[in-house]
């Protein structure tokens, strides 16, 4: 019986399917505003904790979720387009879509940190930059977030034309983590050490980001009518 090709580690599939629900439920509390947008700050603060780890793990993770291992050169794309390539996880289109995600995701989530509702939200690095400044975070924020929903149903509409289009099934390794195929090509690497490492980083940067580590402001100055 074939084993299959171990493809995605468990890390990787569990970062890929949180992020998903992460953004899907940022998203929706971000439309609804008024209490909700407390959720989507938070949200947003575990978004950024799995795009940190994701960062990291494409350094130290197991080998087909490297970078450098699916990063599309010019070469990849025009051998793939010519139907050359071959190769195991992300083909070099699926890598440009990776990619763009993983930019659109920093640059939204990066923005959102300052940004503010005009009312009474402020994010948790508002003190940072002021008012003039988070105003145009927050215009920039709101447009990212538009070309982020693009892009991702561009993703979702590539990955529905692979299955019943060219029949290549790409959501069951995302769940399974395995492909048919040899399984001397499975995946090497991203241990327990490597694991550790980028949890404890992506702990560091939600901390970071949240402004664990800005002085406490002082309590608004009250003052006594002189009678």
């Amino acid at each position: 019986m074939q084993q299959g090709i171990r493809v995605w580690d468990l890390p990787t599939r569990i970062f890929h399917w949180g992020l998903a629900l992460t953004v899907a439920v940022a998203v929706i509390s971000g439309q609804i505003g008024g209490n909700w947008i407390d959720w989507h700050a938070r949200l947003g603060l575990l978004a950024l904790g799995l795009v940190a780890f994701r960062l990291i793990w494409g350094l130290v993770g197991s080998t087909y979720a490297r970078f450098v291992q699916f990063f599309p050169t010019p070469a990849k794309i025009r051998a793939y387009l010519a139907g050359q390539w071959q190769g195991e996880g992300h083909n070099p289109l699926g890598a440009l879509s990776v990619f763009a995600l993983l930019g659109l995701l920093t640059v939204q989530i990066g923005s959102g940190l300052f940004a503010n509702d005009d009312i009474a939200f402020t994010g948790p690095l508002y003190a940072l930059v002021g008012k003039e400044l988070s105003n145009r975070l927050t215009g920039l924020h709101h447009l990212f977030g538009d070309l982020l929903l693009i892009v991702a149903a561009l993703h979702v509409a590539a990955v529905l034309f692979y299955t019943h289009v060219k029949k290549q099934n790409l959501v069951k390794p995302m769940l399974t983590g395995k492909k048919p195929g040899d399984p001397a090509r499975s995946a090497r690497g991203g241990g327990w050490s490597a694991l550790v490492l980028a949890l404890l980083l992506a702990l560091a940067a939600v901390y970071g980001a949240g402004g664990g580590w800005l002085p406490v402001p002082p309590p608004p100055a009250v003052t006594t009518p002189n009678w």
